[in-house]
């Protein structure tokens, strides 16, 4: 695949990745200005010259995506024989700007209930970058034009109708954010028993009551959980401050919520 394939395949798979690009050439080197190559974790695509230059271009890349570093960087390399190396030499004789901008990976967060809070919470998360599971055993709540407004944000949306909402969950991928508000108490139960299983989502909160959570708590320990692990769901949802029990105010306080948790990108 191409460059630009490449990246939409990192994106797609919520991969980070690093677009590299020679911006300036002096004198002699092995590709013009407008050579890319894009730089994955664990592969690349394109070539912006082969050699020392794009060894090193291909260090500097991963470790902007290890760091978790968010702005692009200006990268120069002079390409003669008196030049430091740390992987051989290549004595063209000129000089290589290279452009290095990272795309990070984006957010995973799952709605699974999109009913009057679900929706809402859907509307606002929407406007944000990531990507956005709208997930519903009922068909009807997932109909296109009632999810118009939720699409029509920058999220990567994506709308799931399962019969088995937690089979989907075991599914997701490692560090998924996920907010668990069905219609279905006995759905909540088999979701929050999902998400423990799993142990490795990024958040997991619980719509409902404190006499509700205290239940599920107790069905919970009596299915073989730990107390430490029970204590990963948050219920109730969203911060302790905002009061209301209107659908917005509830989806704008887990929105909050969720907004706190997810670490800003080092610069």
């Amino acid at each position: 695949m191409d460059w630009l394939e490449a990246l939409q395949h990192l994106r797609s798979s919520g991969l980070p990745g690093v677009l590299a690009t020679v911006s300036e050439v002096r004198g002699h080197a092995p590709r013009e200005a407008g050579a890319k190559m894009v730089v994955g974790a664990d592969s690349t695509w394109g070539s912006i010259g082969g050699g020392n230059l794009e060894a090193t271009v291909v260090d500097q890349a991963r470790d902007m995506m290890a760091q978790g570093i968010s702005v692009p960087r200006n990268a120069e390399f002079p390409l003669n024989e008196h030049a430091t190396t740390e992987h051989g030499r290549q004595c063209c004789g000129g000089k290589v700007r290279v452009l290095l901008e990272p795309f990070l990976s984006l957010p995973t967060v799952a709605i699974f209930g999109v009913g009057h809070v679900g929706y809402e919470l859907g509307r606002i998360l929407s406007r944000l970058p990531m990507a956005l599971y709208l997930v519903d055993s009922r068909e009807e709540q997932l109909e296109a034009g009632r999810l118009a407004d939720v699409s029509a944000g920058v999220a990567d949306v994506r709308v799931v109708h399962t019969p088995v909402p937690d089979s989907f969950l075991g599914g997701l991928p490692a560090g998924a954010h996920v907010f668990i508000m069905t219609h279905d108490h006995s759905e909540d139960f088999l979701l929050c028993h999902a998400a423990l299983r799993r142990g490795d989502l990024g958040s997991v909160g619980l719509i409902g009551s404190r006499a509700k959570w205290l239940r599920f708590r107790q069905k919970l320990a009596a299915e073989g959980f730990a107390e430490a692990e029970i204590d990963r769901i948050q219920c109730p949802i969203g911060l302790p401050e905002v009061r209301g029990k209107a659908p917005a105010v509830i989806a704008v306080s887990a929105a909050a919520g969720l907004l706190g948790t997810l670490a800003p990108a080092r610069q």
